[in-house]
């Protein structure tokens, strides 16, 4: 049983750290653009949260790194494709 809540957390930990990547690259004035919160906001919730898989991982206690996981599938599913087009002259399908 152990072995399947380490793999969770390992995969949380993989999520919420692909969250924080792309919060990092994303540009600042994205976020205002799009009616969502700042960008140092995001990166701040995200690094607690992969900072808190991490230690889940590593074998810490783990039942707030399931709070990561839901702010990181909340940037991953909301502000990552509202922030994603912004400042590029792209068509919804792509470039026209």
């Amino acid at each position: 049983m152990g072995l399947i809540w380490q793999a969770i957390y390992i995969a949380i930990f993989v999520t919420s750290l692909f969250a924080l990547v792309e919060a990092v690259r994303t540009p600042s004035q994205a976020f205002p653009a799009m009616d969502k919160q700042t960008k140092g906001m995001w990166v701040a919730i995200l690094g607690v949260g992969t900072g808190l898989s991490l230690l889940a991982a590593l074998g810490g206690a783990g039942m707030l790194t399931f709070l990561a996981l839901v702010a990181a599938l909340i940037f991953i599913l909301d502000v990552r494709p509202a922030v994603r087009g912004v400042g590029r002259n792209d068509g919804p399908y792509g470039p026209w």
